[in-house]
């Protein structure tokens, strides 16, 4: 795997630059380059390791559980909304942004973390009429017809209620949502127009805060949190 060099990370991992010429690199999965590898979350943001040894200690245990499955790769990244446990100490985090785009963890309740938000990204219509439903987290399950590309869903996590849809948050107008990317990263409010682009430019929206203020954002950086009020209070989260 391709090292990267600890100058040249992204500014949204949030590790000091001078301490050796190469950081742990995210392997290849749904998130982009910017993903967060778990290893320099375990050891530079929660400081539960001094070093990569002890990371690679803590996760060969099977001591860390993201999404609901153990990891023992510490090059997966992690990135926003997902559940990061560590049940042998009682510790669950959402990962989340802040204003600036770095990531940030929220300390939750084990009840809590039992369940994840996720953003569809598409859909697949398999052999027999059955519809599979694609997540921007790279998981899929057989689902509902009527979720849609965009929508955003609170899944299950463990046991029989593992990809058990428990709350659906269509993408459209009227809509709650929080804004992930760009320069109104983490900003909240209510989908109140979709832009469509009659070009390859992406698609634009227009989201209004509980002060009647608007702002703008592409249809990529949208996550849907719920209808008349944001979900995210189950979290714990202020937004």
């Amino acid at each position: 795997m391709t090292r990267t060099k600890r100058m040249t990370a992204p500014d949204a991992w949030q590790i000091a630059r001078k301490e050796s010429k190469y950081v742990v690199s995210p392997a290849h999965g749904p998130h982009d380059a910017s993903a967060l590898p778990i290893g320099i979350w375990i050891r530079d943001h929660m400081h539960f390791a001094q070093n990569t040894k002890e990371v690679k200690k803590i996760l060969h245990d099977r001591n860390v559980v993201l999404n609901g499955n153990v990891v023992t790769d510490e090059h997966i990244g992690i990135d926003v909304f997902d559940i990061i446990s560590f049940p042998k100490i009682d510790k669950h985090y959402m990962i989340l942004v802040d204003e600036k785009g770095r990531h940030t963890e929220y300390e939750i309740s084990a009840e809590a973390a039992k369940i994840q938000l996720v953003k569809i990204a598409n859909k697949t219509t398999l052999t027999g009429g059955k519809t599979q439903i694609n997540l921007t987290t790279g998981a899929n399950f057989i689902g509902d017809n009527s979720y849609k590309g965009k929508d955003s869903l609170v899944i299950g996590l463990v046991g029989d209620d593992r990809f058990v849809v428990q709350q659906h948050f269509p993408f459209a107008v009227g809509n709650m949502a929080v804004i992930i990317g760009g320069q109104h990263t983490m900003k909240t409010g209510k989908l109140v127009e979709i832009l469509i682009q009659q070009s390859s430019l992406p698609n634009r929206v227009i989201l209004e805060d509980a002060n009647g203020e608007k702002f703008e954002t592409i249809e990529d950086y949208v996550y849907m949190i719920g209808t008349s009020e944001s979900f995210l209070s189950t979290w714990g989260v202020d937004a």
